[in-house]
């Protein structure tokens, strides 16, 4: 895998080869909340201080509690990206690792780009004895599979016999609570668990993720990432937020995946994988289906590697479904 990997969110791109002002696309191509939380008060002084112990700590202890990682203090990150280029400094050059895929290609990318030695596998059983990290996304992105914990589990002794590591990438883990790994972690010893704070709250442009893993790996990551990576006004947004209730959000997302879903089974399109941000279709049309999408100003997410999936976010409101069904039911081929 070389140059750069096309994401989910390129409205400008589109917009520039399709026509119309960014403004008025209607994006459907990340597995971000679009309906973003009111933001709480921000302290002026996050804004002209250095992120400080204490605002660090109040973000840690908040995290702790809403992860439920117990005796474990959730590392913040400028995002789960920043630590993913991280990856392989733990294990030796030339180490084989696995990527349970298809699913985020960062993380193939980032081994491939360090000498890593790279085995894409369909599924855990996949993973070979000469592996020494293991990455499976959970729930994936984009097929929306879950792995069972005891399966994660049975894995990460495996790798740990041999010295190996498991990192389980929960990005989309705040609805599939109680799949998560995380408060399982203090009995798992080389586990790496990454989360991302953005996608369920619709702050992605905050840049904020967690690490959560035990205190001498942890450790490896706040030293490469050096001092002051999460900026105060972050953290301040991070302690309040992970301190609030988050029932209503998963209820608002949860009707807005309804109202999604109820719009693509209406217009006949095969839905073969469901996250709560993000549904999976499979369609031989696909490629014609997203140029149509986009010359009615509707990005959805298309994928080099799978020529008939296309991936929709949540639409914000029932007007952007609505603006969905029209272009959908016009599309004829």
């Amino acid at each position: 895998m070389s140059g750069p990997i096309v994401h989910g969110g390129g409205i400008t791109a589109a917009a520039a080869e399709f026509g119309g002002r960014p403004e008025d696309w209607l994006d459907l191509s990340t597995g971000i909340n679009p309906c973003p939380v009111k933001l709480p008060e921000i302290p002026q002084s996050a804004w002209y201080r250095l992120p400080d112990r204490y605002l660090l700590n109040s973000a840690v202890e908040a995290a702790r509690h809403y992860y439920r990682s117990g005796l474990f203090s959730p590392l913040p990150v400028p995002g789960t990206q920043s630590v993913i280029q991280l990856l392989p400094r733990l294990v030796a050059p030339g180490s084989r690792v696995a990527v349970v895929s298809p699913t985020y290609g960062e993380y193939e990318k980032a081994f491939r780009s360090a000498g890593c030695e790279v085995d894409t596998v369909s599924g855990l059983d996949g993973i070979g004895d000469g592996t020494m990290l293991a990455v499976a996304v959970n729930p994936n992105n984009p097929t929306a599979r879950l792995h069972d914990r005891d399966s994660l589990i049975r894995l990460h002794e495996a790798l740990k016999a041999r010295g190996g590591y498991l990192v389980v990438d929960e990005a989309f883990g705040d609805i599939e609570r109680e799949e998560s790994l995380v408060p399982l972690a203090g009995e798992l010893s080389n586990l790496i668990i990454f989360r991302s704070f953005g996608k369920f709250f619709g702050l992605a442009g905050l840049r904020l993720g967690f690490v959560i893993a035990k205190d001498s790996i942890r450790a490896k990551f706040e030293d490469w990432l050096g001092p002051w990576a999460v900026s105060g006004p972050a953290l301040s947004i991070a302690t309040a937020l992970l301190r609030s209730d988050p029932a209503p959000i998963a209820a608002r997302i949860a009707e807005r995946n309804a109202g999604l879903v109820a719009v693509l089974e209406a217009a006949g399109l095969a839905v073969t994988g469901n996250a709560a941000l993000f549904t999976l279709v499979e369609d031989k049309r696909a490629a014609d289906l997203y140029r149509h999408l986009c010359r009615h100003h509707i990005l959805v997410r298309r994928f080099d590697y799978a020529p008939h999936w296309l991936r929709f976010g949540l639409g914000p409101d029932r007007s952007a479904d609505r603006r969905l069904a029209a272009a959908l039911e016009s599309f004829d081929a």
